[in-house]
């Protein structure tokens, strides 16, 4: 695999950025922002309350949005349930913006999305005075919103949604808000705020301080930055596949998102950043990838949460890791789309990889060779992708069953590993 590419913009930030400019005031535009079925089903979401939403495609899962911001009183009630399919992102996200309004709201999704906890988003919101019925602690549920109360909330886990979805909820509350987290999680919501005119306090400390009583956000006109988490399978197959080198450009490089390229460089992975600079108020740069030998090692702490989505592809890099790889600490891995910890074993295995599972992890001694097979998704998008890259160094050839989720995250990503020569194909 040679050459250069790049990534469909961040996931993460491309949810923030249209939720945030629906409640902004005036018209606010993002380019190369993520044109995918996870942000899709909260664009339905947002023009179901009434707001003007603009996606005009560019490419590759690429867009430019625009979205014409009401202020957070514009919002309008939707005459029907809010769907979500199976974005986590988009229903938790909504339950925070939904908590400020003066009107009832139902929030659905896919039967995966059911499955998913929603209470630890809808506990503090009850605090802060919204009325919230779940199903047994999942969806669907119902919200209804009003004038809140800010709390004094100490976090369980480090959560990025769970911060997001208060501070949005903050936006209609009095007073002064206070989050005590107990660790690292994504700063982007912090940094798009700012952005529109919050000031925020504290974060360093861990205990994040504000007030947006009176606030009114400014709209946002910015570049989205390449996506990590779909970065991350690129990078793994540049390292795993022999002689391959590449130059991924315009990657979001957040220390709150590098785990995993700062775990790859822990393992030996030749990884270099070129091109540094800040977009947007995101650090941003080239990813320069050469194979290279890899050697196991022990993940756990802090730098779980800043990977959590990216241990199924960590994954593959850890079977060509020569030694012991252990994974503590990342018993949130099964409450994803899937059980990732039982389902990257299970369909890796058919693979003829031999891991051991933990309650909160997993241990590989490796490097263990793979032999092609078929494989399963499990519906699951960033499975799918890498059972994909762990087929491309396997002896045969691998078909991934259920493979239409590959557009969930990262549209492109066959088209994206041709272009460097990869042996990848869709069937129709």
């Amino acid at each position: 695999m040679t050459g250069e590419v790049t990534v469909p913009g961040d996931k993460s930030i491309s949810h923030r950025a249209l939720i945030f400019a629906a409640v902004a005031d005036g018209r606010s535009i993002a380019r190369n922002w993520l044109d995918a079925g996870v942000t899709a089903r909260m664009v339905d979401c947002i023009r179901a309350l009434g707001i003007e939403v603009e996606v005009e495609p560019t490419g590759s899962g690429r867009a430019t949005l625009t979205v014409h911001g009401r202020g957070l009183y514009g919002l309008t009630a939707p005459d029907q349930p809010l769907f979500c399919g199976g974005s986590a992102t988009t229903m938790r996200l909504m339950m925070g913006l939904l908590a400020t309004q003066p009107f009832t709201s139902t929030l659905d999704g896919h039967e995966g999305l059911r499955r998913r906890p929603m209470e630890r988003i809808a506990q503090p919101l009850r605090q802060m005075g919204a009325k919230i019925e779940t199903t047994d602690g999942h969806a669907p549920l119902s919200i209804t919103g009003g004038r809140l109360q800010a709390i004094d909330y100490d976090m369980p886990v480090a959560s990025a949604q769970l911060q997001t979805a208060l501070i949005l909820a903050t936006l209609g509350a009095e007073g002064q808000m206070t989050l005590h987290q107990p660790g690292p999680a994504r700063d982007h919501t912090l940094r798009m705020l700012r952005h529109q005119g919050i000031d925020i306090q504290g974060e360093d400390q861990g205990i994040i301080t504000f007030c947006t009583e009176k606030t009114a956000l400014k709209p946002l006109n910015f570049t989205m930055p390449g996506d990590m988490s779909s970065a991350a399978f690129l990078m793994t197959a540049a390292l795993t596949v022999p002689h391959s080198e590449i130059l991924i450009q315009g990657v979001n490089t957040n220390h709150t998102r590098a785990g995993l390229l700062e775990i790859l460089q822990a393992m030996g992975g030749p990884i270099a950043r070129q091109n540094e600079q800040s977009q947007a108020g995101e650090p941003v740069a080239d990813l320069s990838i050469k194979a290279g030998r890899l050697n196991g090692v022990e993940v756990k702490g802090e730098i779980v949460v800043r990977m959590i989505d990216e241990f199924p592809i960590f994954t593959v890099a850890a079977l060509h890791a020569h030694g012991k790889t252990v994974v503590r600490d990342a018993a949130e891995l099964r409450l994803k789309e899937s059980d990732r910890i039982a389902v990257v074993i299970e369909e890796m295995g058919k693979l003829g990889a031999k891991i051991t599972p933990h309650p909160d992890g997993f241990e590989i001694d490796g490097p263990q060779p793979l032999t092609g097979a078929v494989v399963r998704s499990h519906r699951d998008h960033r499975l799918a992708m890498s059972l994909a890259v762990a087929g491309l160094s396997a002896a045969g050839s691998t078909v991934v069953e259920d493979a239409q989720e590959l557009n969930e995250s990262f549209p492109g990503f066959i088209a994206t590993l041709q272009s460097l020569g990869a042996k990848i194909e869709a069937d129709e």
